[in-house]
């Protein structure tokens, strides 16, 4: 699955509370079958899927062979609601140890909140405390706000160009559309690796994306075919003879650079 609408803070330590505004927000791991149930409710409402997105047996197993499974909860007095989550499995990139983080997502009413990063945040900590070199995850290249704050935001590398990674998908969000991803790998120790300048920066091209492309979906599905196409042959071919993507524009256009 893909990142959802993440963007804004940071957040303190692993199982601590958030600062700069999220002061009633606790990230903090799962481990019971309860609290995956909860988990898998909160997904479904996220992607608008009456189907499990993923099992309960499947999130006990992650958590339990220690994997990486967490949950963002507000706190209003005696109450307490989990808003988002996050499940991570470990991996291996590059020959060195990854977690792959598979699945994270916001309810509506806790996006642009500064919690999306808090969260990614949280997984780089846990990361790191586990002696993990890289967090790897997918994302749809069309989606504008995912792409600003994977690379922008995180600094996190384009390292692969995966075409319909999940055949054919018929949740809200993603149905109707092929499942193309690119595959972004964050380095969890120091900060990412793109380069915006420099000597011998080879020839730079700009490769637009829709601007929402979720209601695109909803709208005019040829249309979004043609984004599609269009963006797959200008990304993976730049990809495919070396080039890489360092950077993502405001006006939504990736920053594509050959190889010299």
């Amino acid at each position: 699955m893909s990142t959802i609408d993440i963007n804004g803070s940071d957040e303190q330590h692993s199982d601590s509370k958030t600062s700069h505004g999220l002061a009633n927000i606790e990230i903090r791991l799962l481990h019971t079958a309860n609290e995956m149930i909860e988990l898998g409710e909160v997904f479904q409402q996220v992607w608008g899927s009456v189907a499990q997105l993923v099992s309960i047996e499947i999130l006990m197993a992650v958590s339990h062979s220690g994997g990486y499974v967490s949950a963002a909860y507000e706190t209003r007095g005696d109450d307490e609601r989990m808003l988002g989550a996050s499940v991570g499995i470990l991996a291996r990139h590059q020959g060195r140890s990854a977690l792959h983080s598979h699945i994270t997502g916001l309810l509506p009413g806790a996006r642009r909140s500064g919690l999306g990063r808090a969260m990614k945040m949280h997984q780089r900590r846990w990361a790191e405390e586990h002696d993990i070199e890289w967090i790897v995850w997918t994302f749809d290249p069309l989606v504008r706000r995912n792409a600003w704050f994977n690379i922008e935001i995180l600094g996190a590398e384009v390292h692969e160009y995966l075409p319909s990674f999940y055949g054919t998908m018929t949740d809200a969000i993603n149905a109707g559309d092929e499942s193309d991803r690119l595959l972004m790998a964050w380095p969890v120790v120091g900060e990412g690796a793109q380069s915006d300048s420099g000597p011998g920066v080879g020839e730079r091209t700009l490769v637009p994306t829709p601007d929402d492309v979720v209601t695109l979906r909803r709208t005019d599905s040829a249309a979004v075919g043609e984004w599609r196409r269009s963006t797959r042959s200008a990304l993976q071919g730049a990809l495919e003879l070396g080039g890489r993507i360092v950077g993502f524009t405001e006006q939504g256009e990736y920053v594509v650079e050959a190889a010299q």
